[in-house]
């Protein structure tokens, strides 16, 4: 069906977006080989102005609506290009600074988020916390003109590739309220006692470093807090129905991804001496995967003119991320199966797609988290 969330201006960025994620395309091995994706890709990001696009024009952005985001992904994606840090840093954690920052901070801050000198990144979940922000035990204690943070983070997408972090750490603690009392502090490299653990060995993803953070003792200066004290929880339920949504649009992306690669696969192989294309079950299974990422890609762009209108809720982005993520596990595992035993081998694109899908229904809230939202939403 004819989509009507884009314009030309749109199709100029695509063809921008396009060009670079096919010239990062052939690195991709090597990026995986690294663990994470090089510095001079993140400032070719920010050269081709994705960093700043839905940055005010006033604070030094393009301020454009979300829906450009949505070209860059679906290019990354249509060129099978790893872009887990970049999308943690300028769809999670620039709203923050776009939101929270003081004018004198975003001065300091900005020029470089939205470059790529700067890779940003957010701490929130912990050994013992994962979904339940408000057990969040990391501590930030005032010391005069600063917090002393001390406290362990995991699972932090760009942890090694990132030049600054924001922290949620707890400044105030309330039995009454387990929600009050988080803040976000930015901690930035440095700072003494601020160091990076181990990167994690990831099922997939590989080219998005994913590490444990830990803080003893950091001294962190109260102008760098972002925001007010003790309103981290209101501020981080605020920008997850954009992160839900930004989960969503590459699933829709890399299921088509999955299925164009497996019709072009289909058309090539032979089985019993016939092409494995002209089988009865080869057409079935892709048409029926067809139908349903078409429903997904509807749900996706309609979220995001909701989105960029300013209405889309907690419940519909959680209705979002868990359709188009359960689609694409499902888009991935059939197309999978029909590569028979070479969509099991490395060389074929099929194998990774297999491996990145699986984590996209637990980060951002688990499958089982967006169904306890929707089912609040029925009054259960």
């Amino acid at each position: 069906m004819q989509r009507t969330l884009f314009g030309p201006d749109h199709e100029d960025f695509r063809a921008v977006m396009r060009k670079v994620f096919e010239q990062a395309a052939p690195d991709q091995a090597a990026w995986e080989e690294a663990g994470r994706m090089p510095a001079d890709f993140l400032r070719a990001l920010g050269d081709a102005g994705l960093f700043g696009l839905n940055v005010p024009e006033e604070d030094g952005g393009a301020g454009v609506g979300y829906s450009y985001k949505v070209v860059a992904w679906e290019e990354a994606a249509r060129a099978r290009v790893g872009t887990g840090s970049a999308r943690v840093h300028t769809d999670v954690v620039t709203p923050y600074f776009v939101a929270y920052a003081t004018p004198e901070q975003k001065q300091r801050w900005l020029p470089g988020i939205i470059s790529g000198e700067t890779i940003a990144a957010i701490a929130m979940t912990e050994p013992g916390t994962g979904s339940d922000l408000a057990g969040i035990t990391t501590s930030a204690v005032r010391d005069g003109d600063h917090y002393v943070l001390n406290g362990a983070k995991t699972f932090i997408t760009g942890g090694l590739v990132s030049s600054m972090v924001i922290v949620v750490a707890r400044t105030s603690r309330n039995e009454d309220d387990r929600r009050g009392g988080l803040s976000l502090l930015v901690v930035e490299n440095g700072m003494e006692g601020f160091t990076r653990g181990r990167a994690l060995d990831k099922l997939g993803i590989k080219t998005s470093d994913t590490a444990e953070l830990f803080f003893s003792d950091v001294h962190v200066p109260v102008t760098n807090l972002l925001g007010e004290e003790g309103r981290a929880f209101g501020y981080l339920g605020s920008n997850l129905p954009q992160e839900r949504l930004a989960i969503a649009v590459g699933s829709v992306a890399m299921s088509q991804t999955a299925i164009r690669d497996t019709v072009a696969y289909a058309k090539e192989r032979t089985m019993f001496g016939t092409n494995l294309a002209s089988m009865q079950n080869t057409k079935f299974v892709l048409a029926g995967l067809a139908a349903k990422v078409e429903a997904a890609q509807v749900l996706v762009d309609r979220a995001v003119e909701e989105l960029e209108a300013g209405r889309l809720t907690a419940v519909d982005a959680a209705k979002v991320k868990l359709f188009t993520t359960e689609v694409q596990a499902e888009v991935v595992d059939s197309c999978l199966q029909l590569h028979g035993g070479y969509g099991y081998v490395r060389d074929y694109p099929i194998a990774g797609m297999y491996a990145d899908a699986r984590v996209a229904r637990i980060y951002g809230g688990s499958s089982e988290v967006m169904k306890v939202i929707i089912a609040k939403s029925l009054g259960l």
